[in-house]
């Protein structure tokens, strides 16, 4: 079994205090890690410092003897070179005039020619010596034989000297000589260092080297070198911090550090306040000093371990915070949580005096009762506990015990934690009985309520029903008798309140299970022009547009229950009415390709849309207030009924609503396909149909219904040039030519505008159909009596020498009918058609002169359809006649 850590709060104060004592020795081993790295680099970076120092001084004690030994001695041996020249700057101050200018020369004092010619030979040297180097470099040669001083510098001492009088050279020079004189005189000193210095006006850093020279007989020669070190020291090294400084470790006891072999030279003291490592010059007494005082060190440190410390800081403050959270909350009890076990315990308490049965739970060990209620303290002084746990084991710990002539029911258990605690239960069968009886009459009374409601409801519905409809047939009869407004709106509400009663007496057989679908075999086009024929005078009063998309043959049957369907339809396209004042109304009937047995009926109107309370309504009647219009006010029991209705065709009913934008009424039932025998001929067979729609829809919905019946359609832009058509189609008053329909959704029904032109609804195909029939039949009694009317008119034609007039000028000219006609010249076109009436008028044909004068109406009106629609009827009428000529 794994080993579980105890939370205890012993436990807790350990742990975090290991976290944290860890978390420090963590910090501190990555403080002292960088600490000792940083002073490892300054050590290393002290050797190569100290090594670079040793050289040049070790180069610059080769340059004295070289200049003391060979260039003092020969210069001094030799005769004077007299084209020497220098100039006098000042009083006692001379400068040597040469064409090398690596480094310039100074004379101070009297001096001969001997002393300008060493001048020259040392000045050519260094230019040798120098020539490479940057930084800036002096030499001081303190010439013994004349107390003469000589510099020379690789700064530009002619100038300075010009333009600085008596200030920085002057002041150079007076502390070099002091100098080079207190070691001329300190016998026992021959070679001495400077401590490091600055030059001010060029920020450079320098230590002087001096070394004295006795002559018998004269005074000591010194040679002084400056060597700069502003070159050898590393950026991250500040210069102020440096010092040389006589080496004392041989003196003085000093506790330092050793690092390892490559850097034994260089040594780490604390010195209060500053950390210096020192490095010893080999050759010399110096040592070069770094000091770092405390605070740049912890600074620094600081700096470069400031995310590794500002993390170790949030790991601690967490684990401050959470130690003393857990403490607080988990480990120790508060105030808080004393005060939630008293209200626990009060409320225990309180749900255990309301329970309705007798509850003990008693401690044998102890022989006291730990929690009990009234009724179990009432029954406890007529009880036998030990008694009844030895019968409660033999019978499943249930028993009944008679009390003061009541029979109460004991239930016992154990206690699975305490063995020695158990729990009784006591329960009044007597009262448990009562109560039963008096619940089973309260059920008795409701469902007699029940019952009585519904019958009422029936009973109701059937009264008004009768006289209902009575009121809405004679106010129908008035408002086709009379267009007043009052009348229309007392039709409305009658109509209204009728559906009402309807709605209540069908929902209230629902609700009694004395309703189911009486399914038969109907065609869903005819149930569909009578709702759109319903709908139609709301529609027009308030100005709807409403478009019937059915994707289904008009011929095709289907079963289901057809008064239900048109139950729910209706009462949609009515809310839909309402909630809508302006756009249009679309219903959109299909099948899905693989279900073909599905019905999908769509409802899509472009209201106001509905509101949350509305849309509640669909659960149960009246929940929420509905949409109120001019002409009445919605149903609240609407979108309840047609679910139900839905439900029990076994569809359903679907409703989406965005505000301002619309509702969509999604509709799916199971309506099953009838198979019917395939139709030989059908109704419009051999009938061409010119379609001229703009709307679209409604395009597809007429092409759609001629299409179901036979008829072949044609566009303007499918028609050939010259190819003939039966009927004109349009919705489009300013093109209706000839034998027309001018399609409209507010008509009811169709009417006859002239004799070859009808007005019908779209939306009824029953309409659309007896339209279109009773056109062809117009239209074949027409060409019947046409056809009379034109032989006796080409009786003259044959006769004489007119046939051959006839045959030679109105072909030609009905050619150029067509030619001008798609070159849309119009003049031309006008004068053709001019003079072919003319010809018609002098042959007597009446017909051709009629549609002569019909094209020059249209060339007027430059209509590029109808004058094609006439130019081909003007072509077929002379084709004819030339066949009755050539006959």
């Amino acid at each position: 079994m794994p080993y579980k850590f105890p939370l205890t709060s012993g436990n807790v104060t350990r742990f975090f205090v290991v976290f944290n004592l860890v978390l420090f020795l963590a910090l501190g081993a990555m403080v002292h890690n960088s600490v000792n790295a940083w002073m490892t680099e300054k050590r290393y970076a002290m050797t190569d410092l100290a090594r670079a120092m040793q050289k040049r001084i070790d180069a610059s004690r080769f340059a004295t003897w070289q200049i003391y030994e060979n260039l003092a001695t020969s210069a001094a041996g030799s005769s004077p070179n007299s084209n020497l020249q220098e100039t006098r700057l000042r009083p006692d101050v001379y400068y040597l005039e040469k064409t090398r200018r690596k480094t310039e020369a100074l004379i101070f004092g009297s001096h001969d020619s001997s002393t300008l010619d060493m001048t020259m030979r040392m000045s050519n040297y260094l230019d040798t010596l120098w020539g490479a180097e940057n930084p800036t470099w002096s030499m001081y040669f303190l010439n013994g034989q004349d107390n003469s001083l000589i510099m020379i510098s690789t700064l530009p001492l002619k100038d300075m000297a010009t333009r600085y009088k008596e200030s920085a050279i002057n002041t150079l020079v007076d502390s070099r000589r002091a100098e080079m004189l207190q070691q001329a005189n300190a016998l026992d000193e021959r070679e001495s260092f400077s401590p490091l210095r600055h030059f001010a006006w060029q920020n450079d850093h320098y230590f002087t080297l001096r070394t004295t020279f006795n002559q018998p007989g004269h005074l000591a020669t010194v040679v002084a070198f400056d060597l700069p070190v502003n070159d050898l020291i590393p950026r991250n090294m500040p210069l102020e911090n440096f010092q040389l400084r006589q080496d004392a470790t041989q003196t003085s006891t000093t506790t330092t550090t050793s690092d390892d072999t490559s850097s034994e030279s260089t040594h780490v003291a604390l010195v209060n306040p500053n950390l210096e490592i020192a490095a010893s010059l080999p050759s010399t007494s110096l040592q070069l000093v770094y000091r770092v005082p405390l605070t740049s060190l912890a600074l620094d440190t600081l700096h470069n371990l400031m995310w590794p410390l500002l993390i170790n800081l949030v790991l601690f403050l967490l684990s401050i915070a959470g130690i003393t959270l857990l403490r607080q909350q988990s480990l120790r009890p508060n105030e808080n949580q004393s005060a939630e076990l008293d209200s626990l315990r009060m409320l225990n308490e309180e749900i255990v005096a309301s329970l309705p049965v007798g509850l003990l739970v008693y401690d044998f060990a102890t022989n006291r009762t730990l929690l009990s209620n009234k009724i179990a303290e009432h029954l406890l002084p007529h009880l036998n506990l030990q008694k009844i746990i030895n019968m409660s084991d033999q019978h499943q710990g249930v028993l009944q015990a008679t009390i003061n002539n009541e029979v109460y029911e004991i239930r016992h258990a154990r206690s699975v934690l305490s063995p020695h605690t158990q729990l009784f239960m006591m329960r009044d069968q007597d009262r448990e009985l009562l109560v039963n009886k008096k619940l089973q009459k309260a059920q008795q009374v409701l469902d007699r309520n029940h019952q009585m409601r519904q019958q009422l409801m029936h009973n109701l519905g059937h009264a008004l029903n009768r006289p209902l409809q009575s009121m809405v047939k004679q106010l129908v009869q008035l408002s086709q008798r009379d267009d007043d407004e009052s009348v229309l709106d007392l039709l409305d509400e009658s109509q209204g309140l009728a559906r009402l009663v309807d709605d209540i007496v069908l929902l209230n057989r629902l609700e009694a299970h004395d309703w189911s679908p009486d399914a038969s075999v109907f065609n869903l086009q005819d149930m569909l022009d009578e709702i759109a024929l319903e709908s139609l005078p709301l529609l027009r009063r308030k100005g709807l547009a409403l478009v019937v998309n059915n994707h289904l043959a008009n011929d095709e049957m289907r079963f289901g229950d057809r008064r239900a369907l048109r139950k729910v339809l209706t009462t949609l396209m009515h809310y839909s009415l309402t909630t809508t004042r302006w756009g249009k109304i679309s219903l959109e009937i299909k099948t899905s390709e693989d279900k073909p047995n599905q019905v999908l009926l769509q409802l899509v109107d472009t209201g106001s849309g509905l509101s949350v309370d509305e849309l509640a309504n669909v659960d149960f009647p009246y929940l929420g207030d509905t949409t109120q219009d001019r002409f009445g006010q919605a149903s609240g029991m609407a979108f309840f009924l047609c679910k139900q209705l839905c439900k029990q065709m076994g569809g359903q009913l679907e409703i989406i609503a965005k505000p301002d934008i619309g509702t969509r009424y999604n509709i799916q039932l199971p309506l099953a396909l009838e198979q019917q025998g395939e139709q030989e001929e059908k109704l419009l067979e051999g009938v061409t149909a010119l379609v001229d729609i703009a709307v679209e829809d409604v395009h597809k919905i007429v092409c759609r219904h001629l299409e179901n019946w036979g008829a072949k359609c044609l566009t303007s832009d499918e028609r050939l040039t010259g190819q003939d058509h039966d009927v004109l189609v349009t919705d489009d008053p300013a093109r209706l030519n000839g034998w027309a329909l001018l399609l409209a959704g507010d008509e009811m029904g169709h009417h006859a505008l002239n004799e070859q032109q009808f007005r019908v609804n779209f939306n009824l195909s029953n309409a659309l159909l007896d339209a279109l029939l009773a056109l062809i039949e117009k239209q074949l009694s027409h060409d019947l009596l046409e056809e009379s009317r034109e032989d006796e008119e080409a009786t003259p034609l044959m006769s004489g020498g007119y046939f051959q007039l006839f045959t030679e000028t109105v072909p030609p000219d009905v050619k150029r009918l067509y030619t001008e006609a798609t070159e849309k010249d119009y003049p031309s076109l006008a004068q053709t058609a001019h003079r072919l009436k003319g010809v018609f008028a002098m042959l007597n044909l009446g017909s051709g002169k009629q549609l002569c004068e019909a094209l020059e109406q249209h060339i007027k009106v430059c209509d590029d359809l109808t004058i094609k629609n006439t130019t081909s009827e003007i072509d077929a009428y002379v084709s004819q006649l030339l066949q009755q000529g050539n006959q």
